[in-house]
């Protein structure tokens, strides 16, 4: 039997990748993770995998052979995901020596490796295509991933099967609870207004008014599409951007989580001007360790994307994570 392996599971994407492959009929699923902080095993509670290994475990046992002849494909989540960690030696085993020993793998054993990348790679730069020109990581974490891209650029004609990066933009979605403040912002705001019936945005920063600055946020549901994408269709591969080509304000998104809550009580949606004027919307300063580290605008340039064969909508977020907090109310209820 083959199994498709999942690492990072029981995180964010992972979950839901796994989730998705569920509802396609695909069980023959090895999770990979890391299950020092147990919380993460709900978001796998509901999935269906015919077995779980530890990182460290599963890592050792493909270079003893065990999993030769054994593996369908590698789609692989885990990474030390914290734009704010400092710990570079952390940064690179888990992000970058990890990678590399996986891709090693795939490569000797002709198995598709799909791996995610990172829209921190571009840093402060205004323009987010695929290409060199463009990146210039402003962290320990972008450059862990910028590192293991250009990894696979220089071992492109050693690939024996398709390799393909997804430089994840701002991800929003289901299961991300145990992800703490590097949890998304839709998931902050809705637990903000829950609580105290307010949101906190950051003051402006970058040339950005209060609460402009502008990312390119992505459901967690347009995230799995991708990777199902590139799952089907073996022959492609590359480093593509994982976006929606269409950058929106931290104020859109606190608007959306707001209007969804305000709507699910029966009551009715507030523009913008009006949630400031009623004190819903608030600003906080920018804060000081953030400075010169942080990006104020990302916008994926789908190029790539598109003449990869990939057409599928994007939701904005107004469809997004309206549909994402009506979920949490959901299960709050």
């Amino acid at each position: 039997m083959a199994y498709v392996i999942v690492t990072g599971a029981a995180g964010f994407i992972g979950s839901n990748i796994v989730k998705g492959l569920n509802a396609r009929g695909v069980s023959d699923i090895i999770a990979v993770d890391d299950l020092t902080h147990g919380d993460k095993f709900v978001n796998l509670a509901d999935c269906e995998i015919a077995d779980y290994v530890d990182k460290d475990e599963f890592i050792e046992a493909i270079q003893q052979g065990k999993f030769e002849d054994a593996v369908d494909a590698i789609l692989h989540e885990g990474a030390c995901s914290d734009t704010t960690e400092r710990d570079g030696r952390l940064m690179m085993r888990t992000n970058y020596e990890y990678s590399k020993a996986l891709l090693h793998y795939c490569i000797e054993e002709s198995v598709p490796y799909i791996y995610a990348s990172s829209a921190a790679v571009y840093g402060a730069h205004t323009t987010f295509r695929e290409h060199p020109e463009s990146e210039a990581p402003l962290n320990v974490y972008g450059y862990s991933k910028l590192l293991f891209d250009q990894y696979v650029r220089r071992s492109a004609a050693e690939h024996s099967a398709q390799v393909v990066g997804l430089r994840y933009f701002n991800v929003y979605g289901d299961r991300e609870q145990h992800k703490g403040r590097m949890s998304s912002v839709a998931y902050h705001f809705f637990n903000q207004y829950r609580a105290a019936g307010t949101v906190k945005l950051f003051e402006g920063s970058g040339g950005y008014g209060d609460g402009e600055q502008r990312r390119d946020f992505i459901s967690v549901e347009d995230v799995v599409r991708m990777n199902l994408f590139f799952f089907d269709h073996p022959e492609i591969a590359g480093i593509y951007n994982a976006g929606t080509g269409a950058a929106q304000s931290f104020n859109d998104v606190a608007v959306a989580t707001v209007n969804a809550c305000r709507s699910a009580a029966g009551e009715t949606a507030l523009t913008l001007d009006a949630l400031q004027a009623q004190g819903i919307i608030r600003y906080v300063p920018f804060p000081e360790d953030l400075k010169g580290r942080y990006q104020s605008f990302t916008e994926a340039d789908p190029t790539g994307l598109r003449s990869a064969g990939y057409t599928a909508p994007f939701l904005t977020v107004e469809q997004g994570v309206k549909r994402y907090c009506e979920r949490l109310l959901q299960r709050a209820a």
